[in-house]
C-alpha cells in the first residue's frame, strides 16, 4: 500500500509539469501581476504614471499587452526575465478606469491575464458658497448654515468659521450635496461674519466662501396691528359718512327747510304750496342724484366719458327709488300737515 501511495503521488506530480510544459519543451505562462511603480491610482490632468507587468514563472520571450476596459493601449516583447513598463499620461477623463495587462507567448493561442487597476480623477474643487435661508435673526432664533462646492471630486470636506474660529466639527461629503449646521443665536456676539472652507483628495486645493452676516431683525410693536385695526375702522367710517351725506342727510334736509318756510294763507294756496316744494324738493335730489360733477370734470376724455357712464349707472337706480319713496310718501305728508 506504501509503494503505491508513492506511485500515486509521482504522477500527480507528473501531470502537473506536464500540463505546465508547451509542445515545444516551453513553460506556459502564468497569470502575469500588474504593479503600478510610478505615480497613484487618484491622478490629476498631466499626470504620469507607469505600470509594471511581469509573468513569472514563464519562458521568454513573452509578449506583454495592456488594456484599458478590453481595449488595447499598448504592447512590449520580452526576451529576457525583465518586467513590461507602461508609463501613461492622463490627458482627459477617458483615460481614467481600469487597466488590465495580458502575457503570452508569441504565434500562440491564449494567454493569461492580470489583476487589474482602477484610475480615479482628481478634479480641484470650486469656490464653495455660503448660504442661509434667512439673513436677519433675533436673539433665541435658531438659524442654519448651508456651504456648498459644485465642482470637485468627491469626497469633499467641509469646516465653518466665525471670524477665524471653527465653530463645528468638519463635515465630510460622500455625495454632492451641501453640509448644513445649526446655530442658536444666542447674543449680539452670535451677529458676525461667517465662512467655510471646501477641499478634497486634490493637492493643495483648499477654497474659502463668500463671507455671510446675520443681521438683527427689528423686532415689532405689539400696538403696530391694534393701530391698523383702528385705522382701517376709521376709514370705513369716513366712507360711509361720505356716501350718507349725499343720498340721505342732504335730502332730509332740504326736506326739513321747505317744511319750515311752507305758508299758512289757505287750502288752496297750502296744496299749491306743497305741490311748488314738492317739485323744487325732487327737482333738487335729481340735480344731486345726477353726477355733473363727474361729466364737468371729465368731459372731454375717453376716461372721463367712461367715469360718465359709469357714475350714470350707479346712480340712475337709486335716483328712481328716491323719487318714487318720496312720491308714495307724499299723501301721508299731506295727512299730517
Amino acid at each position: 500500500m506504501f509503494f503505491l501511495a508513492i506511485l500515486l503521488f509521482s504522477y500527480s506530480q507528473m501531470s502537473q509539469q506536464i500540463q505546465k510544459t508547451t509542445a515545444n519543451g516551453k513553460e506556459m505562462v502564468s497569470n502575469p501581476k500588474l504593479v503600478l511603480v510610478q505615480g497613484t491610482l487618484n491622478v490629476v490632468m498631466k499626470q504620469n504614471v507607469t505600470l509594471s507587468c511581469l509573468s513569472e514563472p514563464g519562458s521568454p520571450p513573452v509578449r506583454y499587452t495592456l488594456f484599458k476596459h478590453n481595449q488595447q493601449v499598448s504592447a512590449s516583447n520580452r526576451s529576457d526575465w525583465s518586467p513590461a513598463l507602461f508609463t501613461l499620461t492622463i490627458s482627459s477623463a477617458s483615460d481614467v478606469g481600469e487597466y488590465k495587462c495580458k502575457a503570452e507567448y508569441n504565434n500562440s493561442s491564449g494567454g493569461k491575464y492580470s489583476n487589474s487597476l482602477n484610475f480615479t480623477l482628481l478634479e480641484p474643487i470650486s469656490k464653495p458658497v455660503l448660504s442661509s435661508p434667512t439673513s436677519q435673526a433675533k436673539k433665541g432664533q435658531n438659524v442654519t448654515l448651508s456651504c456648498f462646492s459644485e465642482n470637485g471630486s468627491l469626497p469633499i470636506t467641509y469646516l465653518f468659521f466665525k471670524g477665524t474660529q471653527n465653530i463645528s466639527p468638519q463635515k465630510t461629503m460622500q455625495k454632492r450635496e451641501a453640509a448644513v449646521i445649526f446655530l442658536f443665536i444666542n447674543s449680539h456676539s452670535d451677529f458676525g461674519t461667517y465662512k467655510c472652507k471646501a477641499n478634497n483628495s486634490f493637492p493643495n486645493n483648499t477654497k474659502y466662501s463668500n463671507s455671510f452676516n446675520f443681521t438683527v431683525a427689528e423686532e415689532r410693536s405689539h400696538f403696530q396691528p391694534l393701530i391698523i385695526s383702528l385705522g382701517l375702522i376709521l376709514l370705513l367710517l369716513i366712507i360711509g359718512l361720505a356716501l350718507a351725506i349725499p343720498f340721505f342727510l342732504i335730502p332730509l334736509y332740504n326736506a326739513k327747510k321747505f317744511k319750515s318756510t311752507r305758508p299758512s294763507i289757505g287750502l288752496t294756496s297750502t296744496l299749491n304750496a306743497e305741490e311748488s316744494e314738492d317739485e323744487v324738493i325732487y327737482s333738487e335730489i335729481g340735480k344731486f342724484l345726477s353726477p355733473p360733477a363727474v361729466r364737468q370734470v371729465s368731459s372731454g376724455t375717453g376716461r372721463g366719458h367712461l367715469l360718465t357712464l359709469l357714475a350714470e349707472a350707479l346712480f340712475k337706480p337709486l335716483r328712481i327709488l328716491i323719487w318714487h319713496h318720496l312720491r308714495a310718501m307724499q299723501p301721508k305728508l299731506q295727512l299730517v300737515k
